[in-house]
């Protein structure tokens, strides 16, 4: 029996040790998720991070992938993407909505997230499905049962608004379309509603606190206070956050108080409210990109043009945050511009003042803490994820670095053809 025994546990460990592989990247350069240093490593087991640092000794069996000029990271984290839509110059929003069929739309969604995982992006929180109900809770499972390739998803499957105030709209009202968002009209359906887009698969619930409804097109605040505040107390009870789209000052701060976990665009964000944000620990996810990209779809020429006032106040709305010391998300909106062109918003994140050190934090440990995943992904740190990417150049010193990847591997898959393999 004790021979049995014994055999038992040598095949167990056998099997064990099979089962250990080893990866060692190195590089010029490695950005941890909080700072640069040089001359470190990364040493990957199997699909966590074993070590970081400067590793002098490695199990007999480690591959060697050398990566020389090249920045080590961690995978980018994409804060607002939206797989199921595509760039609007190719196709407006409300045809996109209408007019494409779900399983068009699952189509262009999968070829979306293999190009975001190839650019770097191994975690996206994607917010909200437009008309696509709950199509990116099934592109999640999808991406985890190896199906498709794409980045990890924190998925809001459909977006929650107040009836009457979202689209598509018909200038008939005696027309009702298929909106791009779940509609409710009292804080008992907005209650309900976070419980049905939870038993949908939602990670996180996105809430639009204003929009473009007043008499005359302005934007106004679409949530009261306690309608906002019982979304969040029942995403709450369920370990989930809330993101609000809110561009105003008086839907921010509606959304601020009722505890929200970010602000999404926050384009007329003044001094008081971004302090408001900072007391309140609420972060802002500016997506820069997605009105940039817009604009230009209308005709401006970017660096030809005059700038268009609402890029002008964008920038000065985003020098107050940054004054603040709001804790800033990087998230472009991607979808409102190509998907796989996500360091567009890390770019002009720098062109709007801020520091290309704090960018890569943004990109990377601040989304992980900020979206709740701080103890799994973000950073290269022992026990985590083993998400990590290669970059040719220094994205300190340019962050269009970023668009030149090297190595993109996912949960200690790889992705992408390493340049140089040593002993």
């Amino acid at each position: 029996m004790r021979f049995c025994l014994l055999l038992v546990v040598m095949f167990a460990t056998t099997l064990q040790a099979q089962k250990e592989e080893y990866i060692l990247l190195k590089a010029d350069r490695v950005f941890d998720g909080e700072n640069m240093h040089e001359g470190w490593s990364v040493l990957i087991k199997n699909n966590l991070v074993e070590a970081v640092g400067i590793i002098s000794g490695t199990p007999a069996n480690t591959v060697i992938k050398n990566f020389p000029g090249c920045t080590i990271m961690p995978g980018l984290i994409e804060g607002h993407s939206h797989l199921l839509l595509h760039p609007y110059n190719e196709t407006t929003w409300d045809d996109q909505v209408l007019n494409e069929s779900r399983a068009e739309r699952i189509a262009r969604a999968a070829n979306h997230a293999k190009a975001t995982l190839m650019a770097g992006f191994t975690t996206i929180r994607d917010l909200g499905t437009e008309g696509a109900m709950y199509d990116d809770a099934g592109l999640k499972k999808a991406i985890e049962k190896g199906i498709i390739p794409g980045p990890r998803m924190i998925v809001a499957t459909r977006a929650i608004v107040a009836k009457g105030t979202y689209g598509p709209k018909s200038q008939n009202p005696e027309v009702l379309l298929m909106q791009g968002a779940a509609e409710v009209a009292n804080t008992d359906e907005m209650a309900k509603e976070v419980r049905i887009q939870i038993a949908a698969g939602a990670d996180v619930i996105k809430v639009y606190a204003d929009y473009s409804w007043g008499i005359d097109h302005e934007v106004l605040p679409t949530f009261t206070l306690e309608e906002l505040s019982a979304a969040v107390a029942i995403a709450a009870s369920g370990n989930r956050k809330v993101a609000a789209h809110a561009t105003t000052v008086e839907g921010m701060r509606r959304a601020i108080l009722a505890g929200i976990s970010t602000i999404e665009h926050g384009d007329d964000g003044n001094a008081e409210i971004f302090s408001l944000m900072k007391e309140k620990k609420v972060a802002l996810c500016a997506t820069l990109a997605a009105g940039d990209a817009n604009f230009q779809y209308g005709g401006w020429k970017k660096g030809i043009d005059p700038e268009p006032a609402r890029i002008t106040k964008k920038k000065n709305s985003f020098a107050l945050a940054l004054q603040s010391g709001v804790t800033i998300c990087m998230g472009g909106d991607v979808g409102v511009f190509a998907h796989g062109d996500n360091a567009r918003e890390m770019e002009m994140m720098v062109e709007y003042g801020m520091k290309p050190l704090e960018v890569l934090r943004s990109a990377t440990s601040v989304n992980a803490d900020v979206f709740g995943y701080g103890n799994s992904i973000g950073r290269l740190k022992k026990g985590l994820a083993a998400d990590v990417i290669a970059v040719q150049g220094n994205p300190l010193e340019s962050m269009k670095a970023i668009h030149s990847v090297s190595l993109v591997m996912k949960d200690g898959k790889i992705y992408s053809t390493p340049l140089v393999e040593g002993k």
